[in-house]
């Protein structure tokens, strides 16, 4: 928790001035009791009322000021712990968008958002209470002790005898709670993947009767969690009554050896009364510290969770020196590649080399799990290649940099995602600074007319993930975002899935004409979409299986001959 503390440098000044203004709270607290001792064992005891009216007001006026430093303080304090956990959001956000494919499949997308919010949130408050606490508990707790000891050291003894059972008793709860605040952040990150699965997926829940299922499913992950959490409460529980029951019985105590002392006539009353605030205020600290030594465990559990991020170094990084890609041409080489996922049993693909040159599109098709869709992630750097090399303009895309590298290509994925916001916001993000007529034209040519036919145009509000458009809608949406940018190179990771064979064959005839001189890689399931492709590479298992024309490969490709076989049967049975 201490590295990430570190942050908190930029407010030094603002802390430098708590901590001043939380000084003079905690002098102003410890001055008042013997204030109080003075109206006792002088005016009252004398009758002198003016010297009752002097010092109340002096009360009066000492409590107004610890108001209001305790009023400054606490802005003070609010203002540095808002600022840090904005910081610390916006760092572990900026460390996470620049993750590969590869941290996110390993941390997970329900732990970093967890991480993100809860986990910050978690050493926030502790930090609150540390910046208020840090100085009045210990101020308090020496002042108190010094001056009670100066008042009546034999009386201390009372003070101080409870203390090793205290300190005792914060251990112990401490030391049974730190396992089980790591086991509930676990916990809480596994509900919120069942919570995300749950409602993300909604639609095939209900088509598939599973509510009842997901309905249990949920509840055991939240027993579980409810159930660690009860315990770890309890635990804290016990201690604040036990700090209250150890505080009356000294005060008690206090109060039953005072009454002899005062009876002896070796204590004043006022003596006595002073004693016991000090003797509350003492006590007051240690309750104040013992809270803080539960806290602390769990947000050093939370800190660790967002170090963790701040310290996990991408796979995926640019280079020292990147290299400056030359004209623009767009040609694509992958060169005797090799890729295999983090923990997978095999390889996706071994030993793939072709080439897709500018003005040409490359259809790539097979089977599911051929690996057609990692050739397209490989090629964005969403992950690194393990052997081989992928060259862009004779240029390993390793020694380019992940900005340049995707400035240079447009690609629309599998699945069309769109952000809340306009149609033409969406569009927009593959280029902010297009006109209103690239914007047309850029729908024109993905064959997304029905904008046009929409109540508000182009002004139409997406909701949260595209909800309110059809598949085929979104991936024309998507397509025109590609076409917005203008790029050097296309990627289609089978984005026409969801368009009817006619849209299609418009569409893909518009593209011909757009993408020009662009090198276009198609990915795709469909034979009849890749037999429009001026070259089709054909994978089986991760290797290419045969590479050529659709004519050609119908004659000397046995896989490429099953997947138009099948899909032809399939077109007849429909």
């Amino acid at each position: 928790m201490l590295k990430l503390f570190q942050l908190l440098k930029p407010y030094r000044k603002s802390i430098a001035v708590m901590l001043i203004l939380l000084f003079l709270q905690s002098l102003s607290q410890l001055f008042l009791p013997t204030l109080m001792a003075a109206i006792v064992d002088t005016g009252i005891v004398n009758e002198d009322i003016a010297y009752i009216i002097q010092i109340g007001a002096l009360m009066l006026f000492v409590t107004a000021m610890i108001g209001v430093f305790s009023i400054w303080g606490s802005l003070f304090a609010a203002k540095v712990t808002a600022g840090f956990s904005r910081d610390v959001r916006e760092k572990v956000f900026t460390r996470v968008e620049n993750f590969s494919l590869k941290e996110f499949d390993q941390l997970g997308t329900s732990s970093l958002i967890t991480r993100t919010t809860n986990d910050v949130m978690q050493v926030q408050q502790v930090l609150t209470m540390l910046l208020r606490t840090m100085i009045t508990a210990p101020m308090l707790f020496i002042g108190a002790f010094f001056i009670a000891l100066w008042m009546n050291p034999t009386l201390s003894l009372v003070i101080f005898a409870p203390l090793p059972l205290i300190i005792i008793s914060i251990f112990v709860i401490a030391k049974k709670a730190i396992p089980l605040f790591k086991s509930l952040k676990e916990k809480t990150d596994h509900l919120n993947l069942i919570l995300r699965e749950g409602l993300t997926g909604v639609g095939t829940v209900r088509a598939f009767n599973r509510t009842e299922h997901e309905g249990r499913r949920f509840n055991e992950a939240n027993l579980d969690f409810s159930e660690t959490a009860t315990t770890v409460n309890r635990m804290i529980a016990i201690l604040t009554p036990v700090m209250t029951i150890i505080l009356n019985f000294t005060i008690i105590a206090l109060i039953w050896i005072g009454a002899f002392r005062i009876e002896a006539g070796s204590l004043q009353v006022g003596e006595l009364m002073a004693f016991i605030q000090y003797a509350m205020q003492i006590m007051f600290s240690l309750i104040m510290a013992s809270v803080m030594f539960v806290a602390i465990p769990r947000a050093s559990v939370s800190a660790k969770r967002i170090n963790e991020i701040l310290d996990t170094d991408t796979s995926v990084k640019d280079p020292e020196y990147p290299v400056e890609a030359g004209e623009h041409r767009g040609e694509i080489e992958f060169r005797d590649i090799s890729f295999s996922y983090p923990q997978a049993e095999k390889s996706v693909l071994s030993a793939v080399s072709f080439q897709v040159n500018p003005g040409e599109i490359t259809a790539i098709i097979g089977g599911t799990g051929a690996g057609k869709s990692t050739l397209a992630s490989l090629l964005l750097r969403f992950y690194d290649i393990h052997h081989g090399s992928i060259l862009l303009d004779g240029i390993d895309i390793r020694n380019i940099s992940q900005q340049k590298l995707r400035e240079k290509i447009g690609f629309v994925s599998q699945q069309a995602h769109l952000f809340r916001g306009t149609i033409a916001d969406n569009i927009r993000y593959g280029n902010e600074t297009a006109t209103k007529e690239d914007l047309y034209h850029a729908a024109a040519v993905s064959e997304a007319r029905f904008i046009s036919q929409l109540e508000n145009g182009f002004d139409t509000t997406v909701s949260r993930f595209g909800t309110n458009l059809s598949g085929g809608q979104r991936q024309r949406i998507a397509i025109a975002r590609a076409l917005l940018r203008n790029p050097e190179v296309y990627i289609f990771d089978d984005s026409f899935s969801a368009l009817d064979a006619k849209t299609t064959a418009t569409l893909f005839s518009s593209l011909r004409k757009e993408t020009g001189d662009s090198s276009v890689l198609m990915v795709t399931q469909r034979a009849t979409i890749a037999e429009q492709a001026d070259k089709i590479i054909v994978l089986d298992e991760g290797m290419i299986a045969g590479a050529g024309s659709h004519e050609e490969l119908k004659e000397t490709c046995g896989v490429y001959q099953e997947i138009v076989s099948s899909q032809d049967f399939e077109e007849e049975v429909s």
